[in-house]
Order: C-alpha cells, then sequence, then structure tokens
C-alpha cells in the first residue's frame, strides 16, 4: 500500500526531496508545506497550508490525511522539537530529536560536544560579553575572525572577518541589536579546502553521501558577501577513497557513536561542514538536514529508492540498506538570486524559460517562487537551482550553464564559476596530502621492484609506461581495481604486526580484477599515515614487491601522504591500485551459462578477510581473550593475531589458464564475503547452489568465532568464507579434469553442485556446516556439553530489562551490543520510574517494549520494588541492568534477584569505591580512575567485580571532563560484563564472589576470583573500544 508523505519546508532543498520521494512506487502523494510554485500540482506533489509552526495542528493534519512520512527540511523545527511531538503522537517521522538537532540550533553545544569527544574543530570561546570578546579577538595567537551567533526561530549569523577590527565591530552590532540572542562564539579561521560530508544514520549505522562543494559567496572568485549558497558539485576530486573512508570513521561514524552515548541518539540525515587543512581535517559546523543547495546535487545520484533508505533509518536497519550512488556521473547545480540578496531583495518578478531548461533534460529545483495568475514569479532572495548530471564535472558545468542562460527574470544573480575550482583540480592532478615526504625512506624498499615485460620505470618514480604489445597483447582491454583493508589494518595496528599487509593488499586487487579474467600488469599503493614510521612503511612495502612478484605484474612503488592531526600514533590507512589486460573475446565469463547440475569446486582460504575480521574484533572486545592469546589448537602454536592477519592466497598464477579455457561458466571470490552471498553473485537467478560442508577442510579458527561468537550455522554461512576463498562452476563432466589442473597449484574440493533455487531464504544452501564445524578441530573437538547434537540450536539468548531513570544512560550501548551476531543477550524490557524521558523513546524506536512505574505513586519501597519484580516476570527476564537507575532496591528484592542484577560504578574497586569518584580521581598524584561493572548485592563488596576499564588521569582535567571520559567508558564495559554473565562464563558464586569458568573443560568447573575481574588495562583489541 503507497503512503502520502509531508515535507515540511519552502525551499529548492524541500522541492529536490519532494522530487526524489515521488519518484518512489511507495509513495502515491506527496505533500510540501508551504511549498513553492515547483512544487504546487506536480504530478505526485501538491502544495498544503498548513501551519507548520503549531505541531499540534501537523499532528492532527497528518492523522486526517492518512500521512504515512514526515520530512522536516526546516532547521528551526527540528529545534523546536516537531519530530519529538509528532513521534508521541505515532506519526513516523525522518529526522533528529530536539536534543540531537543541537548540534545545530545550539553552537556552543556543539563547540563544547566536539572538545568532549576529541573531535577536530577551529579554536573557540563563547562569550556573554562584548568587551570580553572583543579583547578574545585581539589577544589570541590565532586569527580569531569568525563570529558566530543565534536567535529566535534559529536564526543565524556567521561573519568571516578579514581583520581583527571588523571582527570586534561584528560582536558588537550582534550583541546591541539581541537579535541572535546573549551568546556569540568566536572562532579560528581556518584556511584549507571546505567540503561538506553527509550520511544518512539510524543512530548506530552511518550510510555516507558523495561528499559535495557549495559556493557560499555571492559573486564569482569567492567575492561578496556570505549566502546560503550560491552553488554546488558533487562529487568532488579534492577527497580521494582513502580520506572519504577516514572521514567517515573518525568523523561521522565517531560523531553518531558520541551522541548516542550522550543520550541524545541521532537518526536522519547529518550533514558535517570541514576544512581540509595542513594539520588534517577539522569540523566547520553541523547542518541536521540536507544542506540547500548540496541536497540539490547529492539526491539526483542516489540510485536506491529514497522512501526505502528513510524507512530502513527509521528502523534501524540502515546497515542491511546500504545506500548506491551513481558511479562515473557528477552532478552541479547553479543557484540564481534575486537581485539585493543576502540583504533586501524585489520579489513579484516573472521568471521565463523554465520550459525550454526542461527541455534541455536539466532539473531546474523551485526556491523563492510562487504563483501569481499562473505565471511563476519571485518571491525569496535564491530564486531557482538549476541542477545537470553528466558523466563528468565539464560537461556537467556546461549543461547547467545553458540552463541559466535559458531562464531569465529582472535581477537574475548567479555565479559563472562554480565547480572550476574542481575542474582546475583535476586538470592538474592536485592531491590533498604533504607529498612524498617518505619518499627517499623507501629507496631501499623499491629498489626491488617487480619486472614484467613491457613495463618502463624509473627507480625513483611512481609512474610508467606499459608497452601491452611488447606483453603479447594484440587487441587488449584494459581492467582496474583499487582497493583497502579495512579492519584488518586496525588489527595489524593493534598488534604491530605489518609484514603480512602488503601481500593480503596485491592479493585482493589481483584477485578482483582474476575476476574479470584479467592478467594483473602493474600495481601501486597510497599510505597515509600522521608521522612516516620508516620500518612500518618498509616492511609493508616490501611485502608488496614480493606479492608482485609471485603474481607476475610490475610493482610501480607506493605514494606516501603525512596527514598530521588526522591519524594518532600508530596509526595508517592504506590503499591498492592496479591494472589488468585481457584481449577482447576472453573476458569475463557469462553468469547465464551456469544451469543445473553443474558442479562448484572450491579453492582453500588462508583465513578471514574483509567484513569477517570486523566481528572478529566485536568478539574479542566481548570476551576475555586478546590477539596475543594463543590461537585454536591445529593453528601451529601461533596467536589469534597471527591468524586473523593471515594473507589472502594470490589465485591468478593457478587460475589465470583454468579462467581463459572456456570451461568455466562461474567465478566467485569469496575472502570477503561470507559463503551465500558470495556464490549467489555469481549465478544467474534462474538457479541455486547446494554445498556440503563435510566436503573440504575448515580451519580451526572458523570453529572458534562459532563457539566463542555464540554464531548459528546461518550467520557463519553469512558472515564468513568458512574456508573456501573461491568458487569456480564446471560443467559436471568437465569436473574432474579442472579440479586436477587446480589441485596442481592450490589446494580445492568438489564442493556443491547447482540446482534449482528454493523460493524461500537465501539461493545457496548449506548442509552439515555445524557438523564440519565441530570436525575441524581433532584437537579439540566440541564435546557433548557444548554440543548434544549435530542440529542442536545454538543457545537461546538471555532475556535481559534495563532499569533507567533518564537521560545519560548506558542503554544505547547496551541496545547496539545486543543486536550483534555473537551477542548471548537480548533487551527485551526497559524499565523507567520517571515517564516522558528520551530513553524511552529510544528503546521504543528501536523496537523494545517500555514500562514506567513511577516510584511516587507506591506507599512503600517493597511495594515499588513488588510492581517491578512482577513486571519482570510478565516479561520472563533473566537479568537486570541498573544503567542510570536513581532508586535504592529493598533487601527482599536483591535477594531474589541476587547474582542477576548488574551495575555500573563510575569508579574502580575498591581504590575509589564510594563518594565523588571523580573528585577523588583528581587527588594528586592518582594517574587512573574508571568505572567497575559488578552484581549489586545488598552490602556492595569488591569481591562481586565483573569487568573494570580504566580511564587515564590527564594533568588537565576537571571534574567535568573526567566524569565524560568515564560515562565513556561505562559505555564499553557495560556491554562485555552483560556479555560474560550472559554467556555462562561468569557468575556469582558463593559469599558474593565473582566465579569464572575454566577454558576447555567440562563439566564447566568454576573457581573463585575477588580480584579475577576482566580489565582493560591492556590495549587489545585494537585500542579499539566501540561496539
Amino acid at each position: 500500500m503507497a503512503d502520502r508523505v509531508l515535507v515540511i519546508g519552502s525551499g529548492g532543498r524541500e522541492h529536490a526531496l519532494a522530487w526524489k520521494l515521488a519518484q518512489s512506487p511507495h509513495v502515491k502523494q506527496v505533500f510540501v508545506a508551504p511549498g513553492n510554485a515547483g512544487t504546487a500540482d506536480n504530478g505526485k506533489i501538491s502544495n498544503s497550508a498548513v501551519l507548520v509552526s503549531n505541531h499540534t495542528i501537523v499532528t492532527q493534519f497528518c492523522k486526517d490525511h492518512n500521512i504515512g512520512l514526515v520530512l522536516v527540511g526546516q532547521e528551526a523545527l527540528l529545534a523546536a522539537g516537531i519530530v519529538d511531538d509528532l513521534r508521541a503522537a505515532g506519526v513516523r517521522c525522518f529526522g533528529p530529536s530536539a536534543k540531537a538537532a543541537q548540534l545545530e540550533s545550539n553552537t556552543s553545544f556543539a563547540k563544547a560536544f566536539l572538545d568532549r569527544h576529541g573531535i577536530p574543530t577551529a579554536r573557540w570561546k563563547a562569550f556573554t560579553n562584548p568587551q570580553e570578546a572583543c579583547r578574545f579577538i585581539t589577544s589570541t595567537d590565532f586569527p580569531a575572525r569568525v563570529v558566530r551567533a543565534r536567535g529566535p526561530a534559529a536564526r543565524k549569523e556567521v561573519t568571516i572577518a578579514a581583520s581583527k577590527e571588523e571582527a570586534c565591530r561584528a560582536v558588537q552590532e550582534i550583541m546591541q541589536d539581541r537579535t541572535f540572542g546573549d551568546v556569540v562564539v568566536v572562532e579560528e579561521l581556518l584556511q584549507g579546502e571546505e567540503l561538506s560530508c553527509l550520511c544518512f544514520t539510524d543512530g548506530v549505522t552511518v550510510a555516507p553521501m558523495p561528499p559535495a562543494q557549495a559556493h557560499k559567496r555571492l559573486l564569482d572568485g569567492d567575492q561578496g558577501p556570505n549566502t546560503a549558497g550560491m552553488g554546488a558539485y558533487c562529487p568532488v576530486p579534492q577527497v580521494s577513497e582513502v580520506l572519504l573512508e577516514k572521514i567517515s570513521d573518525a568523523v561521522l561514524q565517531h560523531v553518531i557513536d558520541s551522541m548516542r552515548e550522550e543520550g541524545a541518539a541521532y537518526v536522519g540525515v547529518l550533514q558535517t561542514g570541514l576544512m581540509l587543512t595542513k594539520d588534517g581535517v577539522k569540523i566547520l559546523n553541523f547542518k541536521c538536514q540536507f544542506g540547500d543547495p548540496q541536497c540539490q546535487v547529492i539526491l539526483p545520484l542516489l540510485k536506491n529508492d529514497f522512501y526505502e533508505v528513510i524507512q530502513a533509518a527509521i528502523d534501524g536497519k540502515l546497515c542491511s540498506f546500504m545506500p548506491a550512488w551513481s558511479e562515473n556521473r557528477t552532478a552541479v547545480c547553479v543557484v540564481m538570486a534575486s537581485t539585493g540578496y543576502p540583504g533586501a531583495y524585489d520579489k513579484g518578478m516573472e521568471v521565463t524559460g523554465l520550459l525550454q531548461a526542461k527541455e534541455l533534460g536539466l532539473q531546474v529545483f523551485h526556491g523563492g517562487t510562487a504563483l501569481r495568475d499562473g505565471r511563476v514569479v519571485t518571491s525569496g532572495g535564491r530564486v531557482l537551482c538549476v541542477t545537470a548530471v553528466q558523466q563528468d564535472l565539464a560537461k556537467a558545468l556546461g549543461e547547467a550553464s545553458r540552463g541559466v542562460a535559458a531562464i531569465r527574470f529582472t535581477g537574475a544573480t548567479y555565479r559563472t564559476d562554480v565547480g572550476q575550482r574542481g575542474l582546475r583540480l583535476l586538470e592538474h592532478s592536485l592531491c590533498v596530502s604533504k607529498g612524498r615526504s617518505g619518499s627517499s625512506a623507501l629507496a631501499a624498499g623499491l629498489a626491488a621492484r617487480s619486472s614484467l615485460q613491457g613495463c618502463h620505470s624509473e627507480a625513483r618514480g611512481f609512474s610508467g609506461f606499459f608497452d601491452l604489445k611488447a606483453s603479447g597483447y594484440d587487441d587488449p582491454i584494459l581492467v582496474s581495481r583499487t582497493k583497502g583493508l579495512g579492519p584488518k589494518l586496525q588489527i595489524a595496528q593493534a598488534c604491530r604486526k605489518h609484514d603480512t599487509l602488503g601481500q593480503d593488499l596485491v592479493a585482493m586487487c589481483v584477485n578482483d580484477i582474476l575476476a574479470q579474467g584479467a592478467e594483473p600488469l602493474f600495481f601501486l599503493s597510497y599510505f597515509a599515515c600522521g608521522k612516516l614510521a620508516v620500518e612500518v612503511t618498509q616492511t609493508i612495502t616490501g611485502g608488496m614487491a614480493e606479492a608482485c612478484r609471485n603474481a607476475g605484474c610490475a610493482f610501480l612503488g607506493s605514494e606516501v601522504a603525512e596527514l598530521s592531526g588526522l591519524y594518532s600514533s600508530g596509526e595508517y590507512d592504506l590503499a591498492g591500485f592496479v591494472v589488468g589486460a585481457v584481449e577482447r573475446g576472453q573476458g569475463r565469463v557469462g553468469l547465464q551459462r551456469a544451469g543445473e547440475e553443474d558442479v562448484l569446486i572450491g579453492l582453500a582460504s588462508s583465513g578471514l578477510h574483509g567484513r569477517g575480521c570486523g566481528i572478529v574484533r566485536k568478539i574479542l572486545l566481548m570476551s576475555s581473550l586478546h590477539y596475543s592469546s594463543p590461537a585454536p589448537g591445529g593453528c601451529g602454536g601461533k596467536t589469534l593475531g597471527e591468524v586473523l592477519l593471515a594473507p589472502a592466497n594470490v589465485y591468478s598464477p593457478s587460475l589465470l589458464a583454468v579462467l581463459r579455457s572456456g570451461h568455466v561458466k562461474a567465478f566467485a571470490l569469496l575472502a570477503e564475503e561470507g559463503l551465500l552471498e558470495g556464490i549467489a553473485r555469481a549465478l544467474p537467478e534462474h538457479v541455486g547452489a547446494l554445498l556440503d560442508a563435510l566436503s573440504w577442510k575448515i580451519p580451526d579458527i572458523f570453529c572458534w568465532l562459532c563457539k566463542e561468537g555464540n554464531l548459528s550455522e546461518e550467520e557463519m554461512a553469512q558472515t564468513f568464507n568458512c574456508g573456501i576463498g573461491a568458487v569456480l562452476v564446471v560443467q559436471k563432466e568437465l569436473a574432474q579434469h579442472v579440479l586436477k589442473d587446480i589441485q596442481r597449484h592450490e589446494e580445492a574440493w568438489l564442493i556443491g553442485r547447482v540446482v534449482a533455487p528454493c523460493h524461500t531464504g537465501s539461493r545457496v544452501k548449506v548442509e552439515n556446516l555445524l557438523e564440519a564445524l565441530q570436525l575441524s578441530s581433532p584437537q579439540r573437538p566440541l564435546n557433548n556439553t557444548d554440543v548434544e547434537s549435530p542440529q542442536q540450536p545454538r543457545k537461546s539468548k538471555v532475556k535481559v530489562a534495563v532499569l533507567i531513570s533518564g537521560t545519560g544512560t548506558n542503554l544505547a550501548a547496551l541496545i547496539s551490543y545486543a543486536r550483534e551476531p555473537g551477542s548471548f543477550a537480548e533487551v527485551v524490557l526497559v524499565i523507567s520510574n520517571k515517564s516522558g524521558v528520551e530513553e524511552l523513546r529510544n528503546a521504543a524506536r528501536a523496537g523494545i517494549p517500555t514500562r514506567v512505574i513511577d516510584h511516587k505513586l507506591y506507599g512503600s519501597r517493597s511495594e515499588f520494588d513488588s510492581t517491578i519484580d512482577h513486571v519482570l516476570e510478565e516479561f520472563s527476564v533473566e537479568l537486570i541492568c541498573l544503567s542510570g537507575f536513581m532508586r535504592i532496591l529493598s533487601s527482599p528484592f536483591l535477594r531474589k534477584w541476587k547474582g542477576k542484577i548488574l551495575n555500573a560504578s563510575p569508579s574502580l574497586f575498591p581504590a575509589n569505591k564510594g563518594g565523588n569518584a571523580q573528585q577523588q580521581g583528581l587527588q594528586p598524584g592518582l594517574k587512573v580512575t574508571g568505572c567497575t561493572v559488578h552484581f549489586v548485592l545488598e552490602e556492595s563488596s569488591p569481591k562481586a567485580v565483573i569487568h573494570q576499564e580504566p580511564v587515564a588521569v590527564k594533568a588537565d582535567d576537571t571534574e567535568e571532563t573526567l566524569s565524560e571520559r568515564v560515562k565513556e567508558a561505562e559505555c564499553r564495559a557495560f556491554p562485555i560484563a552483560l556479555q560474560l554473565v550472559a554467556s555462562g562464563a561468569v557468575r556469582l558464586g558463593a559469599g558474593g564472589r565473582t566465579c569464572w569458568k575454566r577454558q576447555g573443560q567440562s563439566p564447566c568447573p568454576w573457581h573463585e576470583e575477588s580480584a579475577g575481574a576482566s580489565s582493560r588495562l591492556a590495549p587489545e583489541p585494537g585500542g579499539d573500544t566501540s561496539m
């Protein structure tokens, strides 16, 4: 059933939102309130006169018109809490809560938030006194020339002053007028490349959008007054794939995670204004919706159904519905404004030429327009936004210019240089880095380059010529691929083990072009770090050179960029690029050739790669193991870290001839994917596959992961390759012949066959996987206490209730943990003794039942506790987590739930037990404080400790800053402790002591420890504590 959607706003952004939503088959009508001439009776789109400033009236409108979704474009309404009010009334709404929207509506809050969480931004200070602000401006040793203020109705004032005197005048004018409130923020003026990076988010997952660059100044050459935006283009050449990934992780994901930790989960679109400075990326500002005009160049590149993306974000399922973006397409928009903008301007000027622009294939988004007697007239400062989408930036610029020339109205003002900076960067191949500061240090590593017939390169250069004819090609097609290593890099940095990364990167790139039937010709890499560590760089580069020799391709070298301020000590990013060739007609095998009864040949994988490494990191975070822990039996005495860092196999030497023989009908690489997805992608839609897991050898590490992570058969097959690195589909009669050819070079097996697809679930089925996992580790098999039969399901999740009293809790962290594949717990209930708190709404959004049990309505503590106990039994709760719960529980309640209640305390038992923990943590000579998760007893005891998380005390710490870091530590520690208890690794023993289950023994022997709590005193795994 199709929905009606309401978009609130009247600008070009809202027109673009309505235009994109109207393309969805799930949407039958889009109302825009109040809208403009472009959204008036335009197909599915029409305007509404509903009074959007009155939330009650908007709510009633939604109910009267069966509105299924509301999008709020206007920032003032987000800040006023319209999303909160609509959701409370049962109306689905896409956008952040008022609390989360403070990132944009409250400059002081946003700046303090960034400082609290160590996210780079310009230096700043807030003032209520203009004289103090001016003294700050004139006395600082940096250019404090950006003046920001905000007043009623979210009116904004930003002055970028050319001098300190001009900045002081701006402060005086703003604070004397008081139109913009009583607080002014003075910031450092940053220098560099400015751009916008946006993302969709459901409060946990971040889905980045292509970066855009907006032109803020009114006139060409970045002259004239500052505006809301006179044009934009997307994507931008200034941002490499490596840098974009870093921004996604270190900025966007960091912000969303930090907001969630502070009890203000952010759901919606987040736009960050960034500056690429010589000291790294710094945040300028936030926008809690698409920017205008950024929206008009980003949405045209979205390939997915916009409505479906929004619904996935609202439902918390964005991780399973990540948006896709058009490749090799660029969007450019040029804003046409009224004379006088951004100051006073005339209205009522007739607009002509709109039909001609449409005939040119352009999309014209209306902003300040209205209908008068059937004519379109100007009614605002920014009137129109002309958007063109083409194969490249130059063509898009040309098309947008043609559209602007076709449209006329009196006094039209626009820029003619939109996107020209990006064009110059493309022409001159500029790179946002410090260049090859590490090149000389790599000379020794590059001296041993691989060579290949036809390749000519200078020993000191990272470019070269390749003579394809000299390599024996007559009519070649070039194939290229670029790759990174993702979570594996973090594991290597945590283990300080870098020697396998070079081979891994080469293998990933070379294997990908092998899927196209291409032979690798030459390989290059990009290495970015905060400070160059020559030994590490040489180790990685040497591994690349060796892997290239094995793959039979030339290694041209590695570009090194030092980006101080962007990477912490020991951190780096790595990306590889390979170019290969294949003769025309010898390209990729056709998917449609595979048919029923064809046979699947599987090649051995060296271990875990790709997204599987990310799951392993999370499993380790929730266990008592580290990367330095011994790997499971059968791994040759290696540590877990060494096993996890095993590089991928390079398949091109052994498979290239086989793939070009014509005997292979389909080919799939599984190193980075799970069995199900990887094989399904290589098969035509009309067939499926049936695999027998007993037909190949599964490495011990997968057996360990299944058990340690509490993963089901389906989760194992979806997430991991389970020992198969690549799959070939061949005709049944040729299977043995092809298998023997492969087995001369690689370990391989006949692992299954092509079958008619099952109409429910995955098209690929894996039989006997659980039994094979048991048999994969003969040195330490799973015994009867672990698995009673091959078909026994995994242990059901423990049902958990979380008791809260308001905000500032660990609830978001606990919910996020419970959704992890390896979690042993499920949050089934949230109880609060206060109504209307944000955490109740967060729980409801996560689909978790909530109850309010107000202690003020009960005559005694025991009566209050008895009611809670009754509700806990109603939901069959097995464990209780106290998360900011401010009521003292009665002795009968504690006795009944003894060993079943967990709490987090902001101190390290017993050192800082009791009193003001942060105040005690600042005592002279004390260098560490932290938090403790423990069982709750009638009399608190250090013997009941489950897990501790230390926090270093810094020299400049205050009670506030130290408290914030301890709260962050609690959000990491509580899920780990809950996993330990829910999995059965920890329980409360006699005398109120914590008991730990011994590893590798049965039946379940326990030993008691009074000081044996798990602890994060070491940085493993990864020094990364994100859940």
